[in-house]
């Protein structure tokens, strides 16, 4: 039987862990244009959703949503999203492309290049150039739309 060997510790070649940061990574450039408002909310390009959503102030869609968005906030849906379902809010800004209905209490913008197949009910409505809308649209306020 052979002696037992005693090495010499090995030297450590990690840093210690510690919870400061690491004052050699710099955080790069701040990006306002895929960022959403501080307090909004973004669903980016490629998530996906099927079923409800629902919020409170804002939110900023840029992915692909099945189903029915309901809010008392403000609504801005991307360039990229693609909203299968029924929107209720307060106001929305459609820049992408919406099958459904839309139904707002405040203002609904249809900016250059969207694309709306569905219905509009509204008191204000902007409609920019080259916009594809296919649907019926009531604008004005309550007591003018029930009559």
């Amino acid at each position: 039987m052979q002696p037992f060997t005693r090495f010499a510790p090995r030297e450590r070649t990690e840093p210690p862990q510690t919870n400061q940061p690491d004052p050699s990574v710099v955080p790069g450039p701040f990006n306002r244009t895929s960022m959403p408002t501080q307090s909004g909310a973004l669903l980016s390009r490629g998530v996906s959703i099927k079923g409800s959503v629902k919020f409170l102030k804002e939110l900023l869609i840029d992915g692909d949503v099945e189903g029915t968005i309901e809010s008392t906030g403000t609504l801005t849906i991307g360039e990229h999203a693609c909203i299968r379902g029924e929107i209720r809010t307060k106001s929305v800004e459609v820049q992408g492309t919406v099958e459904g209905n839309i139904f707002v209490t405040e203002r609904c913008e249809l900016h250059a290049g969207c694309t709306l197949r569905g219905d509009i009910e509204a008191p204000r409505l902007v409609v920019n150039d080259n916009v594809t809308f296919l649907g019926m649209a009531k604008v004005g306020t309550g007591k003018s739309l029930s009559a």
